[in-house]
């Protein structure tokens, strides 16, 4: 049996932002947020807290989640989130006035020891120690924790990732004390048996209602794994309007899953999200206008010159 209701947990604004190369200005990803909460979505990773000096595009991390959440601005019923990899950044996100901090904080981690350390210069284990602070005082101040895990299907320095892997880091996860434990395939490598073991293996750890998947296109088999993964009654999945992002730790990697096509499915599917289909294409819209490019997913196009 499928769900009867899907969560999408908007990503663009973090995740397909973040490896832009050219500068987005803070008005644009503020009126992107705007656009995804006026078309449904209610749940929206808005920014990361990092280094600029990693992440230039996510500099502007503190007014971009101050803006979206102004007194006559923010939408009570949207949950923001914003991702940070360390103890400073989690304090980047609280030095703010209550208001302007995030629901919930994202941490991450890697079922790949390689790319662990190529993308956080630490072991697993070692990345897991690093978030123990970050996740007490995170639930001390009462927010939200997401755990994430990269690699959770395939990784462009080992090649095929186990299903015992990812199992061993959603236990340190759950350890940790996260509430959520989110399935990556970050560099857009699996097939639906292989999304469903991986799925399987957090499941051991976690409850169906605090787990998600998150799938990149890169082979196009990203609505394929969401269908084999709906089959086993998860609901909830990440995606990025307009197909934003990518990795940039693996060559090749294309961007998430448009959140459009994942729509256009799952209304194919008579299954119900709250998201309307027309106000999200005006967002990858939108956002595809400011960075210079039509829209690049099929779906997108498809539908937005059908109109």
């Amino acid at each position: 049996m499928l769900p009867a209701h899907v969560t999408l947990v908007e990503v663009g604004p973090r995740d397909g932002l973040q490896n832009e190369p050219q500068p987005v200005a803070t008005a644009d990803k503020i009126e992107l947020v705007r656009l995804l909460e006026h078309a449904g979505l209610r749940h929206i990773e808005v920014t990361s807290f990092v280094s600029p000096k990693w992440m230039p595009q996510m500099a502007d991390a503190c007014d971009v989640l101050a803006g979206v959440r102004a007194p006559g601005v923010r939408d009570a019923r949207v949950r923001h989130s914003a991702l940070v990899p360390n103890l400073k950044g989690l304090e980047a996100a609280l030095a703010g006035p209550r208001e302007s901090w995030p629901d919930e904080i994202v941490v991450f981690t890697a079922a790949s020891e390689s790319f662990c350390r190529r993308n956080t210069n630490c072991s697993i284990e070692e990345s897991l120690e690093r978030f123990e602070p970050v996740v007490a005082r995170a639930r001390a101040e009462g927010l939200g924790v997401r755990g994430s895990i990269s690699c959770a299907l395939g990784c462009p320095y080992e090649g095929e990732v186990s299903p015992d892997a990812v199992g061993r880091v959603a236990a340190g996860l759950k350890a940790l004390g996260a509430d959520h434990c989110g399935v990556a395939d970050t560099i857009g490598v699996g097939t639906a048996l292989r999304a469903q073991a991986a799925m399987e293996a957090a499941l051991r750890h976690f409850d169906l209602d605090a787990v998600s998947g998150h799938f990149h296109d890169t082979c196009g088999q990203a609505l394929v794994n969401i269908y084999a993964c709906l089959q086993m009654g998860v609901h909830t999945f990440d995606a990025s309007v307009a197909g934003l992002g990518g990795c940039p730790y693996a060559r090749g990697a294309t961007g998430n899953v448009a959140t459009e096509e994942v729509l256009y499915l799952l209304r194919g599917l008579g299954i119900d999200t709250g998201v309307d289909l027309d106000r999200l294409l005006d967002a990858a819209s939108f956002i595809s206008g400011q960075l210079g490019r039509s829209v690049p997913s099929r779906a997108g196009r498809a539908l937005l010159s059908a109109r």
